[in-house]
């Protein structure tokens, strides 16, 4: 399965939109993406399970690319 993460890079600071990124991972489960991004100790703020529908709208954006973690 495909999950998209938006998260902050800055850990300790409150969310703010304009400084939400997203990566793409492939994992088994939440848990699991949430154990391959541990050490990048980002602030996750949704993890979302893309459907196939979903997934290949992500694919025709420049910024999709699935993160080998």
């Amino acid at each position: 399965m495909i999950f998209k993460v938006l998260y902050q890079e800055l850990p300790d600071e409150a969310p703010v939109r304009e400084r939400t990124k997203s990566l793409y991972v492939e994992a088994g489960s939440k848990r699991e993406v949430r154990k391959k991004l541990i050490d990048r100790n980002y602030n996750i703020e949704l993890i979302q399970q893309l459907d196939e529908s979903h997934l290949q709208y992500e694919k025709q954006s420049a910024n999709f690319v699935l993160e080998n973690v």
